[in-house]
Formats: structure tokens, sequence, C-alpha cells
């Protein structure tokens, strides 16, 4: 059997399964804020009053807050312990979720610090923020850090990122930097917890100078080496259904790049302006000599973009991430369950992933069934089965239920299961599967909605 682009691989074999060090890091994780909390609890005597109190949870509030910040960046420092062995969608909900408690924790220290210089000073809280940041030094650039958090943290809310563009999102992120370096000074001139503890002044530099470097490493100059070093092009570009396409990028030494079928990199194509936007698109394919695919389906600008590249366009990557890959598996069958253009990553494991295997696919139509001939091919190469799931004559969408699925899959609890598509369609399965009685823990979804 033969792929679009090199000859098929050779038979899989199973790797040897690595455990997660997700565990240990979020262990690592609260007990940091356990030691932040602490520092307070070290440098206060007695609190006394309705002021010392609020003054004092606003200081517990703004440690916290300044040890989420650097917390929230060193997750959005794309290190490969934890985008490859965690995996990058787990690493983008604990981002999230340090987003949030960054904001609210950035919300209690503000209202709480000022309502207590207020009630201190027996002034109005107005009267106090305007002293507060006007005359207190380094605060106007604490201000204008503290506008730019709020305003990532709005647009990362789920309702309003919805109704904006990948390439928006992006780039208001991309502001956190700027609001932590800019709030970084007050925290060490105006932090009581700060004054005369050299060492814990000392440790706090660390943690923000750690997380500066592990950024400037894994985000600048790690990607600049890949790109000097292997030369990526757009080798061709191929239609694969209605409005998805294939993108086959050529480079020098490739195999070095140690990437796996399942895995993503983050793209920019240097031409028909694309070139200011990082998109992540998985692997369609297993890696060939000097070759890798790509196959996107037109969801936004980016990507419907994607189909004008012209051969030779320069192209920009960075990765590979991801660990939807066969270290996850656990068993020696496994079910692949592909919606819409989640079939991409499913489609190269497919092709790769040892043991007996079932890929069901779901799609609106036929002619929707992006890759369709190569999974036949391959199926008939390896002996696996494709299931597929499409709506009806008159677009009924079909039902997957705990007992569909065990029909379809006889002894379905004893399979690994991976699992990629839409948010929606990747839940209502996961709830299928766990009803079907397989553990959540062989469960295996990467989502790219990053």
């Amino acid at each position: 059997m033969t792929t679009l682009y090199g000859q098929r691989t050779a038979s899989p074999v199973v790797p040897a399964r690595r455990g997660s060090p997700a565990g240990p890091l979020l262990a690592l994780l609260w007990a940091g804020a356990a030691a932040v909390v602490g520092l307070w609890w070290a440098d206060t005597g007695s609190v006394v009053g309705t002021a010392g109190w609020l003054t004092g949870a606003g200081r517990i509030a703004g440690l916290l807050c300044g040890y989420s910040c650097a917390v929230l960046v060193g997750l959005m420092a794309r290190v490969p312990l934890l985008e490859r062995r965690i995996g990058s969608d787990r690493v983008a909900r604990w981002h999230a979720m340090a987003g949030r408690y960054t904001v609210c924790l950035l919300v209690a220290h503000v209202v709480l610090i000022l309502a207590g210089y207020a009630a201190q000073d027996g002034a109005s809280v107005v009267h106090e923020t305007v002293t507060v940041v006007l005359d207190y030094p380094e605060m106007l650039k604490a201000t204008a850090g503290t506008v730019i958090l709020f305003a990532v943290g709005v647009t990362s809310a789920r309702a309003v990122r919805r109704r904006t563009s990948h390439e928006f999102w992006y780039y208001v992120h991309l502001l956190t930097y700027a609001a932590v370096f800019l709030a970084f000074g007050h925290q060490l001139v105006l932090g009581n917890d700060f004054n005369g503890r050299p060492v814990a002044t000392a440790a706090w530099y660390a943690l923000y100078l750690g997380v500066a470097a592990l950024v400037l490493w894994f985000r600048i100059l790690v990607p600049v080496r890949l790109n000097l070093r292997h030369r990526l092009r757009v080798e061709s570009v191929h239609r694969e259904a209605p409005g998805v396409y294939s993108v086959v990028v050529r480079g020098r030494r490739l195999d070095e790049l140690g990437a796996q079928p399942g895995q993503f990199f983050r793209w920019r194509f240097l031409g028909e302006g694309m070139g200011w936007t990082s998109t992540p698109y998985s692997l369609s394919a297993p890696p060939r000599p000097g070759l890798l695919r790509i196959t996107v389906k037109a969801l936004g600008d980016h990507s419907a973009a994607v189909s004008l590249l012209r051969p030779g366009t320069r192209v920009w990557a960075e990765g590979p991430y991801g660990s939807l890959t066969a270290d996850r598996q656990t068993a020696h069958q496994s079910l692949l369950i592909a919606g819409g253009v989640g079939i991409t990553p499913l489609r190269a494991l497919f092709e790769t992933l040892p043991g007996e295997i079932t890929l069901l696919y779901r799609a609106r139509t036929a002619e929707d069934l992006a890759l369709g001939s190569e999974l036949e091919a391959i199926a008939q190469w390896r002996g696996a089965r494709v299931l597929y799931a499409l709506n009806g004559a008159h677009g009924e969408r079909p039902v997957f239920t705990a007992d569909a699925l065990r029909a379809a899959v006889p002894g379905i609890a004893a399979h690994d299961v991976y699992l990629c598509g839409p948010h929606g369609f990747a839940q209502d399965l996961y709830e299928a599967l766990r009803a079907a009685g397989v553990p959540d823990r062989r469960i295996h979804h990467e989502s790219f909605e990053l």
C-alpha cells in the first residue's frame, strides 16, 4: 500500500509506556502556593481591626496572584515535558484554570487592599484609589498591567472567544507577558513580605527569572534553531474533501524532530498574508523521509487560506507537541473515534498503532469523508475495520449510545479508545464510552481548541 507521499511505515511495534508527570507537577504547584501563604504567615504578627483584616487578606491575595502569574506564564512556555508527556490539551486546561484563578485573585487583591487602606486612613475608596495609583512607586505600571490582564481574561472567556477570530484572541493573549512584566516591580517595592527578607526576595526573582528562561528557550530559541536547521517549505497542496486540503511540507533531516503519529505542530506559512498567525494542525500521516503532511479544514481565515498556498512557500513550525500517541496505549485492541477533521491525527495512528484496530469515523455525508481512500487502503493492509457514521437520508444524526457502541465494537470495555473531534462530539462520546464500561484511564482524548 502506498500513501499520497511515500511508502507505508514498517509494522507497528508496541512502545514502552511511560508514566505521566501530571500528579507530581500538580503537587509541586500546590506546594508552591502553600509556601507563598507561609511567607505571609511568617511576616505577620497579629491582625487587628477591620483595616488589618482587609489589608491582610489583600496581601495574601496579592502574593497568590503574583505566584499564579508565574505559573500562568510557565504553562505558556510549551515545555516538551508538559506538552508531550502530559498533553497539550491538559496543559491548556491548566493554563485556563490558572488564568481564572489569577483574575479572581487580582480582583480580590485590588478590592481588599484599597478597602483596607481606605479604612486605615479614614478616606473614601475612590480617594484612596487615586492616591495609590498616582503616588505609590511602580503603581502606574502595575495599573497598566492590571488593565491588560483583565482584557486578556475577558477575551479568553468562552462566550467572548466564540465571537472573535483565533488571530485576535492569539495576539491579545500574548499581552499576558506585558501585563506580568509591568506588574512585577510593585510586588517587591510595595510588598511588605519582601522588605528586609533577602531570601524571600531572591526566591521570588528566581521564580520569575526561571519562568522567563523557559519562555525564552522554548518559545523563541528552540523554534529558531528548528527552522534554521530544517528549512521547511510547502511541497504540494491537495484537495481531500469539500473545504479540506492536505499540505505536504518538505524539509531537511526531519527525522531529528522526533515527531510521532498523533502529534501536531504550530504552523506559520510565510506567504499569502498568513505569517502573522501560529495555528496548531496535526500530522495527518506518519512522518516520511524529508516530508511531513497536515490536513486542514477551512474553519477560519488562516485555515481557509491554506488552499491558496503555493509550492515553495516558506514554513515556520514549532513542535512537535501533543501526547495522543502510541505511548498511551495499554491494551492490544484499540478503537479510534474521529469526528470531522478530527480524523487527521487518528489517520496517522491508524497506520502505525500496534495491535487490533477499529476506526469509527463520523461525518455528515460520504463526500465529507476526508482521506477515505487512504483509510480503506490501510484497513485492507492491516486487516483492520473502518466504520462510518453518516447522517441519514433526511439529515438525521446518528446517536452514539453505550448499547450502540457495544454492538459495533464487541468487547469495547477492554479497548484503548483514542478520541478526537469537536468539543460537543467528544463530550457525548466520552459519556457513552464510560457507560459502555470503558475505564477513564483508557479513553485518550486531545482537544485542539487552543
